[in-house]
Parts: structure tokens; C-alpha cells; sequence
């Protein structure tokens, strides 16, 4: 009888210290945004160079952010200045890592097309994780640079399918893809002064 007790408040005890330590687990649920919505939930839409990507603990050293300085070439939406800097969840100090999935990684030197959002005089952060991130790559034979991923605009408001693979979504040139942004942000204006 002592051994099924004792067995019974092992049990116990493991589920009581399970519970506690699961006070500390998080989840982010992202919904995928249709580019419109990207390009109308963003204040600064720039396409630029990453400068520096600089790891800090955040205010209360609970986690890791990454701060990032773009240097700006070309604003499609917005224009604070000759630079951006902007804040991304998750780095590395020393041992130390955070790691927030989906979160987008920066090394200096690429370029990107960003798509940032701010509340009030807070620092900047990319609209929806990765979905607000656009690689730009120089392609090898033409020397043209290549946004990728491949925008995926939806053609009607019903749900459509994204098929992996679609030889029609190819990597577009960065100025059709500006082409792009300017014809999503012409949509959202029209969309908002029909209300």
C-alpha cells in the first residue's frame, strides 16, 4: 500500500513541477497575408542594403531581439531617411540564443525589399515575420536583380490554393515587383475610399 502511494505522489509531484515549468511556453499563430494586406499594413515599404545586424537583450532580459540597419535606396512607401533600423525577435549573445520561428535572419551586405510597420515612436518591425521580407539576388546571366519569394496576390476575395512548384510564379525583377507595390497600394486607396 506504501509503494502505490508513494508511486501515486511521484506522479503528483512530476505533473505539479510539468505545470510550472509550462508557464513559460508561447505560441505565435500567423496567418498568411494576401500582398494587399501586406502592402496596406506596412507605413514603410523600402528597398535597401543591410548596413549591421546587432543582437541586444530586450529592456527586461527576457529575450533576444536583433536590431537591423538598412541603408535605404529606394522608398516605395513612406521615407524616414538616408537609413532604416528595425527590430527583429530572436538573435544570439554569447551562449545565449533566442529563437523565435518565423522570424526573419539578416546578414550585412544582402539586399532587401522590406516591409515595415510601427506603433507609435516605437523602432520599426517587419510586417508579419518573414512575409514582410523580400530577398533581391542578382541573376548570374542577365545581371538583373530578382525579388524573391514570388509575390502571390489572390485574383478574388474566396480562398485559393498556393501550389508548390507553380512554374508560373517565377522571381520578379525588382522593378516589376515596385510595379507591384504601386499597383497594390493604387488597390487599397480605391478599396478604402469605397467605404
Amino acid at each position: 500500500m506504501a509503494c502505490c502511494r508513494l508511486a501515486a505522489m511521484r506522479r503528483l509531484i512530476a505533473l505539479v513541477i510539468l505545470l510550472w515549468l509550462a508557464q513559460d511556453v508561447r505560441a505565435t499563430v500567423l496567418l498568411p497575408a494576401e500582398f494587399r494586406e501586406v502592402v496596406a499594413g506596412s507605413q514603410i515599404i523600402v528597398y535597401g542594403r543591410v548596413l549591421d545586424v546587432r543582437p541586444e537583450w530586450s529592456d527586461d532580459r527576457t529575450r533576444i531581439d536583433t536590431v537591423v540597419s538598412l541603408e535605404a535606396g529606394t522608398y516605395l512607401k513612406g521615407g524616414p531617411g538616408d537609413s532604416v533600423t528595425f527590430r527583429v525577435p530572436g538573435g544570439q549573445i554569447g551562449r545565449y540564443r533566442n529563437i523565435m520561428v518565423g522570424a526573419p535572419e539578416f546578414r550585412a551586405g544582402e539586399e532587401v525589399v522590406l516591409f515595415l510597420s510601427a506603433a507609435g515612436p516605437s523602432i520599426a518591425h517587419v510586417f508579419g515575420l518573414n512575409q514582410g521580407v523580400y530577398r533581391v539576388r542578382v541573376d548570374a546571366r542577365t545581371g538583373r536583380r530578382l525579388v524573391v519569394p514570388p509575390v502571390l496576390t489572390a485574383s478574388s476575395d474566396a480562398p485559393q490554393a498556393v501550389v508548390r512548384g507553380d512554374q508560373s510564379r517565377q522571381p520578379l525583377p525588382l522593378d516589376t515587383f515596385a510595379a507591384s507595390v504601386r499597383t497594390a497600394m493604387i488597390a487599397a486607396t480605391k478599396t478604402d475610399g469605397a467605404r
